[in-house]
């Protein structure tokens, strides 16, 4: 995940004028159903849904001082298991480690740190935990053939229940490669949902797209391959012209309510749009 403080930030061209959307025929329709705004400094890096159906939003302005000061200068896009609340954080471009922060329903906060691998890129984009609460997803900045999976912290009995290292349990290969995932979120055991800020249209013909990745077998641990296809493009509308920029994506289990963020060019990113959709079949 690109670190700025107000940059610009997905949905496709149907979609830009509400139509519903699918991949081929006969496979599940996003259609959107509303667009909603959330300032850019305290909610534009991501979203997540609670079990109430609130949403808990994080920006540049959710880093507590105490992990700015420790050097965490960059919140990705969260998620929310068993009532427990996953960021994602990165450091300066001279880091050797990301962290991942846990809250509990009680409000106490415990940070896992993961040493970087060799050849591990430093971003930690986004935050997803498998629907059992066993894993926790992550993913990395620029073009990538894999996402990374780890062991859940505190959820995941293998790690240590106040904090501590987190190693990478192992990853999912995808069968082609990806851009500038910004966040993703389950919507099965087997089905994750991505937002792309990838605006080349080189690896997917639609600019910023929502992918969708399958995988082999719900995540265990082990390795597992996903296959990747765009969905649609996300939306880019707004009256400032420039650069838009994808940012996190949730999808609610409880409402089957999928939301999408993207941050508008420039004075007009000082708010970021959030489009929801529910799914239907053609």
């Amino acid at each position: 995940m690109r670190r700025h403080f107000l940059t610009p930030g997905c949905l496709l061209a149907a979609l830009a004028l509400g139509a519903g959307t699918a991949s081929a025929a006969g496979d599940p329709q996003w259609a959107q159903t509303g667009r909603a705004y959330t300032d850019t400094l305290g909610g534009g890096q991501g979203l997540a849904s609670r079990a109430d159906g609130s949403l808990l939003y994080r920006g540049l302005a959710s880093i507590p001082l105490d992990l700015r000061i420790k050097g965490w200068n960059h919140i990705g896009d969260p998620d929310v298991a068993r009532g427990h609340t996953f960021d994602a954080y990165q450091g300066p471009d001279t880091a050797t480690s990301k962290m991942f922060a846990v809250t509990t329903p009680a409000g106490k906060r415990y940070e896992y740190v993961h040493r970087l691998n060799p050849g591990e890129k430093l971003n930690n984009s986004f935050a997803t935990v498998s629907p059992d609460g066993q894993w926790l997803v992550s993913g990395e900045w620029g073009e990538q053939n894999r996402l990374q999976v780890f062991p859940a912290p505190l959820l995941n009995p293998s790690t240590p229940p106040t904090g501590g290292d987190l190693k990478e349990a192992w990853q999912i290969t995808l069968d082609k490669p990806v851009r500038d995932i910004q966040g993703c979120d389950f919507v099965t055991d087997t089905r994750l949902l991505c937002a792309s800020n990838d605006a080349t249209g080189t690896l997917f013909p639609q600019i910023r797209p929502l992918l969708q990745v399958d995988l082999e077998r719900k995540v265990d641990g082990q390795p597992v391959t996903g296959a990747v296809k765009s969905l649609f493009a996300l939306p880019q509308r707004s009256v400032c012209t420039g650069t838009f920029e994808t940012e996190g994506v949730d999808y609610d289990v409880n409402s089957g309510t999928l939301r999408a963020q993207m941050i508008p060019p420039g004075v007009c990113a000082v708010t970021t749009a959030v489009y929801s959709y529910k799914q239907g079949t053609d």
